[in-house]
């Protein structure tokens, strides 16, 4: 692994740690600020808690868990890929800069909301990184083409023995017993 992957990836995951570790410890002084956004998503998934402490303390555990596995290089694409999907409802409630009336706080939310659009962007890069390995998909393809030409080897091959094995066997069938 490069030591860009090696430094840079726990760099990535480090905010997360903290803030799902904040959000795990105490989910009640976020709760009031992610309600807007958590209790329409609640109401379309079945699955989530009802209640907002619960989410958020939801959403700080994938980021914990998602954040360390990033951090260690474990399963980082999916890792970087789950905190992508917790980031998403994290900026929308956290930093709703356009409902902000004092321009100062306006500044402050706009800046922290791109900011976690860059590091969105950064995690939808993570995701996408392979490493230098060629992807499953890349693989995937490549062993399915060989296994074409394989098989096209095969039908050649039994084509190219089967007319005269078919004479043999009609002269071996003529010769008497």
């Amino acid at each position: 692994m490069s030591l860009l992957r090696v430094l840079g990836r726990p760099m990535l995951a480090s905010m997360f740690l903290t803030g799902g570790l904040n959000s795990v410890r105490d989910p009640k002084e976020v709760a009031p600020v992610a309600e807007p956004v958590v209790q329409p998503v609640t109401e379309r998934v079945s699955a989530l808690p009802d209640r907002t402490e619960q989410v958020v303390r939801l959403n700080g555990a994938v980021q914990v868990v998602a954040g360390l596995m990033l951090a260690t290089g474990r399963m980082p694409r999916p890792a970087a890929l789950a905190i992508a999907a917790t980031l998403v409802p994290t900026t929308l409630a956290g930093h709703r800069f356009w409902e902000a009336e004092d321009p100062s706080e306006r500044a402050e939310q706009r800046i922290h909301f791109f900011k976690n659009m860059s590091m969105l962007g950064g995690l939808l890069i993570a995701a996408d990184d392979t490493g230098a390995r060629p992807s499953v998909l890349w693989r995937g393809t490549h062993a399915a083409r060989g296994l074409r030409r394989d098989a096209g080897l095969v039908r050649r091959s039994v084509r190219g023995t089967a007319g005269p094995a078919a004479a043999a066997g009609r002269v071996r069938a003529k010769l008497p017993r």
